[in-house]
C-alpha cells in the first residue's frame, strides 16, 4: 500500500478567518506532527484548499470565503512550512474538476489519508470522491474536525459505514509508520 496524506482545507478562512471554527484550530498542533512523521517516512502531503471564484456555487451558500489569490485561501503559516503539493479546489469533494486524482496516480498512491476541515463536508465529500477512484481510504480523527463534534462523530461513523473508510489516531499512524521505518 502506498500511501499519500491530504490535508484539506487548512486554509487561513477556516482556521482564523471568515468561517474558522474552535475545531480547526484545536487539530493544528496534532496535524503538525502528523506531517513532520510523514516527512520523516517519505509519505507525500498534498494539501487540498479551497479557492474560489465568486461564481463557484459554494458562494450562494457559504458566502464568499477562501477566494482565489486572497490570503484567505492560502494554507495557514503553520502548516505552509511543508513541503508539499498544493491543489487548489472550487468544490466540496477535492477530486472533483481538479488535478488531485492525476497527482495521485504518479505517485502511486493507493491508500489516502484524510486530515483537515470539516470532518462532515469536505473531508466526506471527498472520502465519496475517492471512493468512487477506488482509493483506500483511511481518517485520521484528531486531525480531521467539524464545527462541532456530533457532526464530526457522524461523518466518521458515515466513511466508515459507507465507503469502508477506516480510522485512525495521530499517535497511532506514527506509531505504525516508525515500525515500518525500523523494519
Amino acid at each position: 500500500m502506498t500511501e499519500g496524506i491530504i490535508v484539506l482545507d487548512m486554509i487561513n478562512d477556516f482556521v482564523y478567518g471568515e468561517l474558522a471554527s474552535k475545531g480547526a484550530q484545536n487539530i493544528v498542533t496534532a496535524l503538525e506532527e502528523l506531517l513532520d512523521a510523514a516527512d520523516e517516512s517519505g509519505i507525500p502531503i498534498i494539501f487540498c484548499r479551497d479557492n474560489h471564484s465568486s461564481a463557484d456555487p459554494e458562494i450562494e451558500v457559504w458566502g464568499q470565503h477562501a477566494m482565489a489569490g486572497e490570503e484567505g485561501s492560502q494554507v495557514i503559516p503553520e502548516l505552509s512550512v511543508y513541503e508539499g503539493i498544493e491543489v487548489p479546489k472550487r468544490f466540496y469533494d477535492a477530486f472533483h474538476l481538479t488535478d488531485l486524482h492525476p497527482v495521485l496516480k504518479e505517485l502511486s498512491v493507493d491508500e489516502v489519508i484524510l486530515t483537515g476541515v470539516s470532518t462532515d463536508i469536505c473531508v466526506q465529500h471527498t472520502a465519496a470522491g475517492a471512493f468512487f477512484r477506488g482509493f483506500d481510504i483511511v481518517v485520521v480523527e484528531d486531525c480531521t474536525a467539524s464545527m462541532d463534534e456530533t457532526t464530526h462523530e457522524e461523518a466518521l461513523n458515515y466513511m466508515k459505514k459507507m465507503y469502508g473508510a477506516s480510522t485512525i489516531s495521530s499517535k497511532e499512524l506514527q506509531k505504525k509508520w516508525k515500525k515500518e521505518r525500523v523494519l
